[in-house]
């Protein structure tokens, strides 16, 4: 990879929580619990997700800079949702995890040496990860989840569809006949 594209990596990184604010603020509060499926998060619990992720991973990064080599064990998601109590914890408050954590994150990674994103930490099932390979899994989350939320929300519509607008249309409103008119200006 060469810096040019790992500066783009970075970027995009860097911008997934300004990305991922955008998109709720276009969906409405009111659908965040619903779930398309039993087994299917809600929105509630995908920012729920993204926040235990984000300190997680705010932690195995700086293990691949300060202690390359060290396994590291990666967090069972579902267990997680299952088991923490998503339901009942603060989307805003797990929001602001996620931005000051990969706020902090992206301003660590801009500053590496080069020999640095070689460094590899062991990783369970995957092996061996690199700092390069981590990143660029890492740039993709926030975004994977944001379609998740936004097939959601389009689940969600058709369930719940938008009503139809109390106005009438132009061609069902009430038109003023000529003769009405030319009745009107004769009275007056």
């Amino acid at each position: 990879m060469t810096r040019d594209e790992r500066r783009q990596i970075l970027e995009s990184f860097g911008r997934a929580p300004a990305l991922l604010s955008g998109t709720l603020r276009q969906l409405p509060k009111k659908m965040w619990l619903y779930k398309p499926a039993a087994d299917r998060w809600s929105i509630h619990e995908i920012i729920l997700h993204l926040a235990d992720s984000e300190a997680s991973s705010y932690v195995r990064c700086r293990y691949l800079i300060a202690e390359p080599g060290r396994p590291v064990t990666k967090f069972d998601a579902a267990r997680w949702a299952g088991t923490l109590g998503y339901f009942h914890q603060s989307n805003r408050e797990a929001l602001e995890i996620i931005r000051r954590l990969r706020k902090m994150t992206y301003q660590l990674l801009v500053t590496l040496p080069e020999p640095v994103w070689a460094h590899t930490v062991g990783h369970g099932a995957e092996g061996e990860v690199s700092l390069q390979s981590w990143i660029e899994r890492q740039e993709r989350h926030i975004p994977h989840h944001i379609e998740q939320m936004q097939h959601n929300y389009h689940s969600w519509l058709k369930m719940h569809p938008p009503r139809k607008s109390a106005s009438l249309s132009a061609s069902a409103k009430p038109s003023v006949s000529s003769e009405m008119v030319s009745l009107a200006v004769e009275t007056c």
